[in-house]
């Protein structure tokens, strides 16, 4: 995930170097062995994992989900080798469910051999100075993982009131001084709205006690990472997300889900640990099939990038890997996203319409 180019798929390599690559592919590359599995990367970003899983499994297809069209753009040039083993689809990655039912008649099956999530802001993103997430640069306060729906970060700076903005810094940021920093951006924008990061990135550093400032690097860090979570709705997303994609799971499938945060790590250790736990009442002589565990864990615990590839890719810090395998069928954990979930992320998420497969893209 480092690097910098312009858009296209030798400068997509340069930019963008994949977090804990060879790991994800060892754990994935099992359950693609036989013609006709598929395999769902539902954070495509500019392709990095998915290329080298197509090479790695060639029986395999791939369905690449991203919310970010400029995204799809470069992963489409970066995958075109591939040809029809590639569906890309616009699309937020809880919509897993829905695309895989608009795709089952092109890929033949309506379950998955596996599927990859690589969550949090891509290195296109950061890279990227006037989409805003990047707090080391002044530009517009968009945050917004796909620029043609929603609100944007300028929108929630200027229209939340202080309990609200500060429980969104106090959740989504574990900002300490959550409270102090929201009074001060209402107290600000009374004065002019907020448009770009640098005045942002002002009044956070104000509003922080100086012994706070000398530590931890950038005072803004966490008002930034709170800021983009709601513009872009990723918890929710994730809550619904993780659950989908281990319901699309075939036997045998596998889940590998890398996290950059501890808000996004806790949840899919939830999901993943309620599937391999038994749901039989305490006391059962017998446990019920129905009851018993329907995944499998591959990981002990959330695995971290190694001191080497830290060095290589300083993106990879603070990552948490972990896998799962599906084990047996049924005991469905969630449903399809409900209209008012879609308004709730703010994103638009087309199903496979508009999916581009790597011969056309």
């Amino acid at each position: 995930m480092a690097g910098t180019g312009t858009p296209g798929g030798d400068d997509a390599r340069e930019r963008h170097v994949p977090v804990m690559l060879r790991r994800c592919v060892a754990l994935l590359a099992p359950a693609l062995v036989e013609s006709g599995s598929v395999v769902v990367d539902a954070t495509l970003g500019m392709g990095g994992h998915s290329e080298a899983l197509l090479e790695e499994c060639p029986e395999a297809t791939l369905v690449g989900i991203d919310r970010d069209p400029q995204a799809l753009a470069l992963a489409g040039r970066r995958l075109a080798p591939f040809g029809r083993r590639v569906r890309l689809v616009h699309a937020v990655y809880d919509d897993i469910p829905d695309v895989l039912a608009e795709l089952v008649d092109e890929i033949g099956v309506p379950q998955v051999q596996g599927v990859l999530f690589d969550l949090g802001v891509s290195s296109l993103q950061l890279d990227e100075v006037d989409r805003g997430f990047a707090y080391s640069v002044d530009a517009p306060l968009d945050m917004r993982m796909d620029p043609t729906a929603g609100r944007t970060a300028a929108d929630v700076l200027n229209t939340y009131d202080v309990p609200a903005l500060a429980r969104v810094l106090r959740e989504y940021g574990e900002e300490r001084f959550a409270l102090r920093i929201a009074k001060a951006v209402v107290r600000e924008r009374e004065r002019a709205p907020f448009t770009t990061s640098a005045r942002l990135v002002d009044v956070v550093r104000a509003n922080v006690p100086a012994a706070t400032r000398r530590v931890g690097g950038n005072p803004a860090k966490r008002t930034f990472q709170a800021l983009r979570i709601e513009v872009n709705g990723e918890l929710e997303v994730l809550g619904r997300a993780v659950p989908a994609a281990v319901d699309a799971l075939a036997v045998g499938g596998r889940i590998v889900v890398l996290a950059y945060h501890s808000l996004e790590d806790r949840i899919v250790k939830r999901v993943l640990a309620a599937g391999a736990a038994s749901t039989a009442p305490p006391g059962l002589p017998v446990e019920p099939p129905e009851h018993a565990p329907r995944l499998r864990l591959l990981t002990r615990g959330a695995e971290t990038a190694s001191p080497a590839e830290i060095e290589e890719n300083p993106r990879a810090a603070s990552v948490r890997l972990r896998a799962a395998e599906r084990i047996r069928p049924g005991g469905a954990t969630t449903g399809r996203r409900t209209d008012r979930a879609r308004r709730t992320t703010g994103a638009r998420a087309v199903g496979a319409r508009g999916a581009a497969g790597g011969d056309a893209a």
